[in-house]
């Protein structure tokens, strides 16, 4: 019995690997055409514009041929939009809860070809994509959903079956020198009139408005909030200095529904210093110092609103490797 039981489980070995080693032989000469977009938890690919108050900036996006055999022909891929997958993606992600989804960037922000050549002897090119983003509202999560064309018989390609080989969801996220996420260890947060009990967010995001502005969401508010738009508090970053290092920063609100008060005059400094270990990388630091405003929440308990103290300070380190000339590249996310 021990003998037939070994021989079934070697034949059975003997299969798999025959097929493996078929599939294998079958596969490695197949050609199909990728973008390089790698997802994250979100189903989204994460990419970083620098904010231009005008002009346009190009981002490059990979594409590639796969397959152990070089591209002996020229290809011309067809890319276009992929809305349903994004409809799909909001869905798998974030249920019913619309306030929530990726939306679909606006066509005024963005221009791209149609089609992009990956020449004979070539294994990859880029897709430019050249983005326009001044007045984009950056409390909605805006995504380009981008797809691989290859359901035209006159196609002389391969599109990568695989979902996201021959989709790119990109999240659009624009930067400028201010915006990121600040360490929040010194940012305490309290109920107005019980000022001994903080409560102390890790981190705190800030997003770009412009050049020289970004905003918070108040106190403890993020962007998982559905309600978050209300929320928003600008941090202008003015020229006007303290002292030698310190400069005056400007802070506001448009809601006044929130009853925002910043009480003394909140400031920032900026230093630079290159890493002791590591000489190509330069640390820069951001710090938002003398931070204190109250405002109300309004709609998280309707008839109720909430009063908040917030004090402290902001950190936020960006890290460059200054051997990279693209600066999105550069940058440590």
């Amino acid at each position: 019995m021990k003998k037939i039981y070994y021989l079934l489980l070697a034949m059975t070995v003997l299969i798999v690997c025959a097929s493996c080693n078929n599939e294998w032989e079958s596969e490695q000469y197949v050609q199909m055409v990728s973008f390089k977009a790698p997802v994250n938890a979100q189903g989204v690919t994460p990419i970083y514009i620098r904010y231009k108050p005008e002009g346009k900036v190009t981002y490059q996006l990979p594409l590639i041929v796969s397959g152990s055999t070089m591209n002996s022909k020229d290809l011309n891929v067809h890319v276009g939009l992929d809305l349903d997958t994004l409809d799909v993606l909001n869905v798998e992600h974030f249920g019913s809860r619309k306030e929530l989804f990726f939306k679909p960037l606006e066509n005024k922000y963005y221009e791209f070809p149609e089609t992009v050549q990956i020449p004979a002897g070539e294994c990859t090119s880029l897709l430019p994509i050249d983005f326009a983003l001044k007045d984009l509202d950056q409390v909605d999560k805006w995504v380009l959903p981008l797809a691989i064309q290859s359901n035209d018989p006159s196609h002389n390609y391969q599109a990568n079956p695989r979902k996201f080989y021959r989709r790119a969801m990109l999240r659009i996220s624009p930067f400028n020198d201010y915006s990121g996420q600040y360490s929040a260890t010194a940012y305490k947060v309290y109920f107005k009139g019980n000022e001994k009990e903080a409560i102390v967010p890790e981190y705190h995001t800030s997003y770009v408005i412009d050049d020289k502005t970004i905003f918070f969401y108040a106190g403890l508010i993020d962007i998982d909030r559905l309600d978050r738009k209300y929320y928003k508090i600008k941090f202008e970053f003015t020229e006007e200095k303290i002292d030698l290092q310190t400069r005056k920063l400007k802070i506001s609100s448009d809601n006044k529904d929130i009853n925002l008060v910043v009480k003394g005059q909140p400031s920032y400094t900026v230093e630079e210093e290159m890493d002791a270990t590591r000489p190509y990388l330069k640390h820069i630091y951001v710090t938002i110092n003398n931070l204190e405003y109250e405002f109300t929440d309004y709609t998280s308990v309707p008839g109720y609103p909430l009063e908040y103290v917030v004090k402290g300070s902001l950190t936020m380190e960006r890290k460059i490797n200054t051997q990279i000339p693209d600066e999105d590249q550069a940058i440590e996310w």
